[in-house]
């Protein structure tokens, strides 16, 4: 199946298309590293960073990213950006901890053997596995950044054509918050018949899907894996 023309101008691509050098490259990968802010984050946090510090770990992985792209380690033109995003975190993680190794005692560490807890002592016990890995809330987070995209879009666009109005009222039906309001109320609200409100959700969904498989599209190399990346992070979702 051939590549439609409309990823050739994709951020993603335009960044491999350069080899990730050169002002056309730097801006799109800028734009990226921006919109996927948050996952980065949640890595760090999954790690074992309080809030704040995940937070100013993300500012200098990203100045380092972008200072030099290559930090990963990982080939663009070989799969997505969300592929090369988490390794370019995870290796400036591992980096950020065999420095702090090679800080104490030169790189000695003291081994800390698990025990139970006990009248005077709490113990140290193992982490538990019923929590998210980083890996899972990376993805979680990444897929919740594309929905706020085209979420943002979607919005952006009914304002320009002055149906703000529209937008606001219907939106739960795309956030799935529309349990305590009926299509009948809106349409009472909106001035519509019943059968008119139907067809403004289902045109809006439409949309939605849309402008999420066009965010999607942005972070991949090509168009042949726009349908398994999006179930991919459907999964993630749940």
């Amino acid at each position: 199946m051939p590549a439609s023309p409309a990823f050739v101008t994709t951020r993603w691509t335009r960044v491999v298309a350069a080899g990730g050098s050169g002002a056309t490259a730097e801006a799109a990968l800028s734009e990226l590293c921006e919109q996927y802010y948050q996952p980065v984050v949640s890595f760090l946090r999954c790690t074992g960073n309080p809030e704040d510090q995940a937070r100013e770990l993300a500012h200098e992985f990203f100045a380092k990213l972008l200072a030099n792209p290559a930090l990963g380690k990982a080939d663009p033109g070989r799969g997505r950006f969300r592929s090369y995003l988490l390794a370019a975190v995870k290796h400036f993680v591992s980096d950020k901890r065999a420095k702090a190794r090679a800080a104490k005692r030169g790189g000695d560490r003291e081994h800390v053997e698990l025990r139970p807890a006990t009248d005077t002592s709490p113990g140290i016990d193992p982490p538990d596995d019923s929590l998210r890995s980083p890996e899972r809330e990376f993805d979680r987070q990444w897929a919740l950044s594309l929905l706020a995209q085209a979420l943002d879009q979607l919005e952006a666009e009914h304002a320009a054509g002055a149906r703000s109005e529209l937008f606001e009222t219907l939106k739960p039906w795309l956030t799935g918050d529309a349990e305590s309001v009926s299509q009948r109320q809106v349409a009472e609200q909106l001035g519509m018949n019943e059968g008119a409100v139907k067809v403004a959700i289902h045109r809006l969904r439409k949309r939605f899907r849309e402008l999420v498989k066009t965010a999607v599209a942005q972070t991949l190399p090509d168009s042949e894996n726009v349908d398994e990346e999006l179930g991919h992070l459907i999964s993630a979702m749940g």
